[in-house]
């Protein structure tokens, strides 16, 4: 990524009203609104799980800039488990190989950025495992097996199934509780 870049994605950031992200892919910038109570349930769902599994030396991080600066990529998922002392820091950015998993709750305003623009990102970025939970579709999607340009394996399922996660978690997630839109 680029020195100009960094300088628009931080602008972008300065520029915005309070309840935005942003994110960089390439040369584009994407900006979001905050999620709806029904998003921040169904994540408070899934964490939960999550946290219940988390194995020691890692720990949640809620829309963190995870960056990778060789690819030109800085992308912000809902939730992600980094190493703890990849957290030590007062930067606001943290390098994407040290992620364990990204977190998507797909924003229904602009699904193509989670099922598009992010799948081809995260294996590039070195992402190792990418968690899609869908609420439009009542679906959740688990991508693994990355070979750094994209994912080989895919698991569907629908809200009320039971999901395996692999290491380093190795849990089974449950979906019933999880709300459509």
């Amino acid at each position: 990524m680029t020195p100009e870049h960094f300088e628009l994605l931080e602008e972008a950031r300065r520029s915005l009203p309070n309840g935005f992200k942003v994110e960089i892919s390439g040369d584009t910038i994407v900006m979001m609104v905050s999620p709806s109570g029904i998003h921040r349930r169904n994540l408070l769902v899934v964490r939960r799980q999550f946290d219940a599994h988390t194995p020691p030396g890692l720990l949640p991080s809620e829309n963190t800039d995870l960056i990778s600066p060789n690819v030109g990529k800085s992308r912000n998922p809902d939730l992600t488990y980094l190493p703890d002392d990849a957290l030590a820091t007062t930067d606001n950015q943290v390098p994407a190989e040290l992620a364990a998993i990204a977190v998507e709750l797909v924003s229904p305003s602009n699904p193509e950025n989670d099922w598009v623009g992010k799948v081809r990102d995260y294996p590039l970025m070195g992402i190792p495992l990418y968690l899609l939970v869908d609420a439009r579709e009542k679906t959740v999607t688990l991508l693994s097996r990355p070979d750094g340009t994209r994912y080989h394996r895919r698991e569907d399922i629908a809200f009320g199934e039971i999901l395996h996660i692999p290491e380093p978690f190795d849990f089974e997630l449950g979906t019933a509780d999880l709300l459509p839109y």
